[in-house]
């Protein structure tokens, strides 16, 4: 990308994946604007990036935040339902963001979406990034969506490092159904980079981000727990049972686990391309790498994402 006056704007750069996508610009040369709940919260980017509060309250404010940016890269969505966050509120700021680009004259829309978003899926989560696609799609700017699959690495990693954690610390790990389905694991840092250069698409466009290896969940979890050298058991057990040891789990530790939904989506296979992959970092090398650090705390999603 080239280096001009003009600034990128990443939604939330002080979480997940939109940090890697804003470090990753910042050391381009590229200026930096983010969109965030909380711009008190310290991040070590922070100092680098103009910080302005969400106000989906007020377009004029809004659009106002979108002034003399050239790509808007957004992250913004919510994993479930809590508190204030719903899916339908979720699609309906989404919009309201999309109509504020449009009217700040934004020349493109990198959209991190997920794999396999239908409008047809019975599942919130998956249906609702549909919704927002759609609306993309109709938003008159230029677009550009992104379906990761299953993102793993880097020090805000919540799936794989939870994983590790139950493994490192409980007595058996529960698998629901037989844990043959697949699963496609991208890692944030190459998600990161193929969002950038899907900036640079000619036309509007829409492509999956996922890693370059496919495997069984449940071997994915063997490998997990060889790594970390574990040695609880690995059980397989009902659906519906394992929505109830997640919510149990949950009380636990006073989060959201796993919800009964992500188990459908995970074993209905949705966490997979299937387009040539276009990441680069293998989990099972990652995870050699970083065996010895993986799941000794436990990241909690909610405090990440609802505390003050």
């Amino acid at each position: 990308m080239s280096n001009d006056s003009s600034v990128d704007l990443v939604t939330g750069a002080f979480s997940y994946s939109g940090s890697y996508i804003a470090e990753r610009l910042l050391d381009s040369g590229r200026g930096v604007r983010t969109l965030t709940f909380h711009p008190q919260r310290a991040h070590p980017l922070q100092a680098r990036i103009e910080t302005v509060r969400y106000r989906f309250d007020d377009l004029t404010a809004l659009t106002h935040s979108l002034a003399g940016v050239r790509t808007l890269y957004n992250t913004y969505w919510v994993r479930f339902d809590h508190g204030p966050a719903s899916f339908d509120d979720a699609i309906k700021n989404s919009r309201i963001l999309f109509t504020a680009a449009k009217s700040a004259g934004v020349e493109r829309i990198v959209h991190v979406s997920i794999s396999n978003a239908s409008l047809e899926s019975p599942l919130p989560y998956f249906r609702g990034k549909a919704q927002v696609e759609d609306a993309l799609a109709r938003s008159g700017v230029h677009y550009s969506i992104v379906r990761p699959t299953w993102i793993f690495g880097g020090d805000r990693d919540v799936l794989t490092n939870n994983i590790a954690w139950i493994l490192r610390r409980m007595p058996v790990f529960a698998l629901p159904g037989s844990g043959r389905y697949p699963v496609q694991p991208v890692h944030v840092g190459d998600l990161a980079r193929i969002c950038i250069d899907a900036a640079d698409s000619s036309g509007d466009l829409v492509l999956d981000a996922a890693g370059p290896e496919r495997m069984a969940f449940g071997d994915l979890v063997a490998l997990i727990r060889s790594a970390v050298n574990a040695r609880s058991p690995i059980i397989h057990i009902p659906p519906p049972v394992m929505a109830a040891a997640a919510r149990g789990l949950g009380l636990l530790v006073r989060d959201v686990v796993l919800t009964p939904d992500e188990i459908r989506g995970l074993m209905d296979g949705l966490l997979v391309s299937h387009d040539p992959p276009l990441g680069r970092i293998a989990f099972s090398e990652w995870l050699e790498q970083h065996k010895t650090s993986l799941g000794r705390s436990y990241a909690n999603e909610l405090q990440r994402h609802f505390a003050a």
